[in-house]
């Protein structure tokens, strides 16, 4: 980029959804595309991004405590994670993939755990306050998908952590705590239907950013999904 070149804008996309939603796959793929049409990108996830965000996601998946303490302990890995990553990012025009954000909080604390959701409100306040304005992505990709499924999915994938192991009646929650989320910010959200066959999911989301002016028309498919799909 010469001096005479405007800065590109940084563009903060996050993803959410319940875990066996496919998440992960597809934000590779995504990152791959961005980078082949030029643009840097900074791949991150929450809680995480940082070594101590990570220390923190360690603690929260793994060991027992209320869900007060769980949300303080999320929010402060958030604001260690946008002070030393996805603001500085942003600045220099990064596209940043996140992994799951703030939305998580409200749709696992506040929807799954059933926490105060103006306690959680007030916290977003405080941890995401950037230039008087509350940090949030530009766009948020939620790959929706029945908890049933999305069970059947991960059994016997993995060992489960605090989260995974939960019944699918705690998915149920988390799952209307994203809807709650995104009829309040319809213009951020993408609804993605997580139940269809990946190639599917891919279409859906690459034709939603095109349709946004975030990607250019042409997007083939990325080496990510050369994998078969499971």
């Amino acid at each position: 980029m010469t001096d005479n070149q405007p800065m590109t804008s940084g563009l903060f996309i996050s993803f959410e959804g319940i875990d066996g939603a496919g998440k992960s796959t597809h934000i590779e793929g995504l990152a791959e595309t961005f980078q082949q049409q030029g643009r840097r990108v900074t791949l991150t996830r929450e809680p995480g991004g940082t070594p101590l965000a990570e220390t923190l996601r360690g603690l929260v998946l793994n060991q027992a405590m209320d869900p007060l303490t769980e949300a303080l302990l999320i929010f402060a890995a958030r604001r260690d994670h946008l002070q030393q990553v996805i603001e500085p990012a942003l600045a220099r025009g990064d596209v940043v993939l996140c992994d799951r954000f703030t939305d998580a909080t409200f749709a696992y604390q506040g929807g799954g755990r059933g926490f105060d959701l103006q306690v959680l409100q007030q916290l977003e306040q405080w941890v995401q306050l950037q230039d008087g304005k509350v940090r949030q992505p530009d766009l948020t990709i939620w790959f929706a998908l029945d908890p049933a499924i999305a069970a059947q999915r991960l059994a016997g994938a993995r060992v489960p952590d605090r989260f995974e192991s939960q019944p699918v009646a705690f998915f149920e929650q988390v799952h209307a705590g994203y809807a709650a989320r995104a009829e309040q910010a319809p213009q951020r959200f993408i609804p993605i239907d997580a139940s269809q066959t990946r190639h599917q999911v891919w279409q859906q989301l690459t034709r939603a950013l095109i349709q946004r002016g975030k990607l250019s028309i042409v997007v083939p498919i990325p080496k990510a999904f050369q994998t078969p799909s499971p």
